[in-house]
């Protein structure tokens, strides 16, 4: 019981850090999104190494890069996973600077239903009727938002697709999360320096010219990346996945939250309507889950 109530903080707080990661980037709304990514890959590398070689990880990860240069399909995961989850941080950064947090939001719950998706299609998993029937209910949700702005929300099926792809591929590689992310940052690490040396020969750069609090928060931007991954890899151990599956919409709702209340984006009643369908889904989903749980639950006891 202890370690349940211990992997639902973790969670919880890996999923709060989430979810208030946008005031952290729109601090740096006067920085392109472009040199924040720069930063962000190049420090998260650094904080990770740092965090491994303290917690006596070294010959772990050792050992992972050797399994990197003997395996070709380890190595193509690795890189397809580094370029999809640099995107999906560029995208984000990228929409909180222009005022579109609450289309990230969107993206965000959309996410499970996109993942579902790429499980039947790639994976060939079996569509259970409630994941049909969430799908659909998704799907109108997305239609009616495009039709009532006569604009794809691309932000926010663009962040579900990428992250959807990342966790997908990453069932292909043996690592725990903090060598995979440290492997993930070292593979674009040396294009993000390279950027950040471009934009300081060319002088278009902000970071470290003079202004602390930007210097500051750009170094931090590792830690405030790696720390809800740690947290999240933590409880993920020590909670059911379907209570995880709750715990993942805290994020999202707390952008939506402050998109909508901290930073006055509109939120009308297309928004809303849109909303209330993939709410809808993603409740059909949720209690799907926790009814196959249950039941896979009780077989197991009748078998012990």
């Amino acid at each position: 019981m202890k370690n349940r109530y211990e992997g639902i903080m973790n969670g919880a707080a890996a999923y709060l850090l989430w979810g208030f990661l946008p005031i952290y980037w729109k601090a740096l709304d006067h920085v392109s999104p472009g040199e924040v990514l720069a930063h962000r890959i190049f420090w998260s590398f650094w904080f990770m190494l740092a965090l491994i070689i303290i917690g006596k990880k070294t010959s772990s990860f050792k050992e992972s890069f050797r399994q990197m240069g003997k395996s070709p399909r380890a190595r193509f995961a690795l890189i397809a996973v580094s370029i999809l989850i640099s995107i999906n941080w560029l995208i984000f950064i990228w929409s909180v600077h222009a005022g579109k947090i609450v289309e990230t939001s969107l993206g965000y719950y959309i996410n499970p239903l996109i993942s579902i998706v790429l499980g039947v299609f790639v994976l060939k998993e079996k569509l259970v009727r409630t994941h049909i029937v969430a799908f659909f209910l998704a799907l109108a949700g997305v239609l009616f938002l495009t039709v009532s702005y006569g604009q794809f929300p691309w932000i926010s099926f663009a962040l579900a697709l990428t992250f959807g792809l990342y966790g997908l591929i990453k069932k292909v590689l043996p690592f725990d999360s903090s060598i995979g992310l440290t492997l993930e940052t070292m593979v674009v690490t040396p294009i993000a320096l390279i950027y950040i040396i471009l934009m300081t020969i060319k002088g278009t750069h902000v970071s470290f010219s003079g202004d602390l609090k930007t210097d500051i928060f750009m170094i931090a931007s590792g830690a405030a990346t790696a720390l809800p991954l740690l947290l999240f890899a933590k409880g993920v151990r020590k909670v059911p996945l379907y209570l995880m599956g709750f715990l993942q919409y805290i994020a999202p709702t707390i952008m939506l939250f402050l998109g909508v209340f901290l930073y006055h984006e509109p939120f009308g009643t297309a928004r809303l309507i849109a909303f209330a369908f993939i709410w809808a889904a993603l409740l059909i989903v949720s209690l799907s889950t926790v009814k196959w749980s249950g039941m896979h639950s009780k077989q197991r006891n009748k078998i012990a």
